[in-house]
């Protein structure tokens, strides 16, 4: 498909961006078809294996690495180059990273010495201290890790929660987690869950990649969403979207393991529908999220209803 729109004369970069395709890919991909199907094999060269293992032989993604680097280079560790900011994730984690490898990845994240102050487009709003009092006004937004041990991969698990509501109002999981799949995510949760007179929802996250990009800041800005990131090493910030998933690690991933990316996709499907729809909350009155949230909506006199609630740091 990209081949007919670039052979029209659209500009390659345009179209690739558009569908979500990698330059790299596409350009690899015309050179190994340039190739003799020997050559192209041997230029393939080895598998990248996507994680890095601890002391204790725990694999630990390169997602998850990248977002300790950003947390690292956010604070006083900012001075580090690319071996000692390695050394710091021994001693914090103790994650056993090679120079080489610390190397590839602060350059995919362009944090390598000599170090300029990093600039975003998009500059950090900071959270604030809000009562929630109905639905739709604070989500908080998240990825979740989880491994495929007949592959020896990880797959991701993006969520969006409704704080006063707790109902996981948009979702994703897939083999990798890109800023396009964040915005797709996040759009189709509004397009579903508000209304065009309604107010949109502040999104609240922590410092990934998919969230300081500039396609998410785009897209936040386009569509006149509040966009928080939480400092660096503060979860509390996150409380509700990291609850759902030490629930998510505890009910489902610390207790099956898959064989196949498919098998890993159903499993959350299946977990994500008890857990809106079948999961008690004690919080919520001992009803599922969204039976809590059809009950609230019900109330001729929601005042009546507060308790008081949390206040959403």
């Amino acid at each position: 498909m990209a081949d007919t729109f670039i052979k029209q004369g659209n500009p390659a970069a345009l179209v690739l961006r558009i569908i979500g395709l990698a330059e790299s890919t596409y350009y690899d991909r015309i050179k190994r078809l340039s190739l003799s199907p020997q050559a192209a094999e041997r230029g393939r060269g080895r598998r990248v294996p996507g994680y890095s293992l601890t002391e204790t032989g725990e694999k630990i993604s390169d997602e998850q690495i990248q977002e300790w680097l950003l947390e690292l280079i956010s604070g006083e560790e900012h001075v580090y180059g690319y071996k000692l900011l390695a050394e710091c994730l021994w001693n914090q984690y103790r994650l056993k990273l090679n120079h080489k490898k610390s190397y590839r990845l602060c350059k995919a994240l362009d944090i390598l010495q000599p170090q300029r102050q990093k600039r975003f487009k998009h500059p950090r709003k900071l959270p604030e201290n809000r009562v929630i009092t109905g639905p739709n006004q604070l989500w908080q937004m998240d990825i979740k890790y989880g491994y495929v041990a007949g592959r020896d991969r990880h797959f991701f698990v993006l969520s969006i929660i409704d704080v006063f509501t707790r109902v996981i109002v948009g979702y994703y999981r897939g083999s990798s987690c890109e800023a396009k799949h964040a915005c797709q995510t996040l759009w189709k949760a509004i397009d579903s869950h508000c209304t065009a007179s309604d107010e949109r929802p502040f999104i609240r996250t922590d410092n990934g990649p998919q969230f300081v990009s500039h396609l998410f800041g785009d897209m936040c800005e386009g569509w006149e969403v509040t966009h928080e990131r939480i400092p660096p090493r503060t979860p509390d910030l996150n409380a509700f979207i990291e609850s759902f998933h030490s629930n998510l690690e505890r009910d489902l991933f610390s207790k099956e393991e898959f064989a196949t990316f498919e098998d890993a996709f159903e499993a959350v499907d299946r977990y994500m529908d008890f857990y809106n729809n079948r999961r008690m909350h004690t919080s919520l009155r001992k009803m599922p999220p969204v039976k809590f949230s059809e009950w609230v909506m019900s109330l001729e006199d929601r005042s009546a209803f507060f308790w008081p609630r949390k206040k959403a740091k």
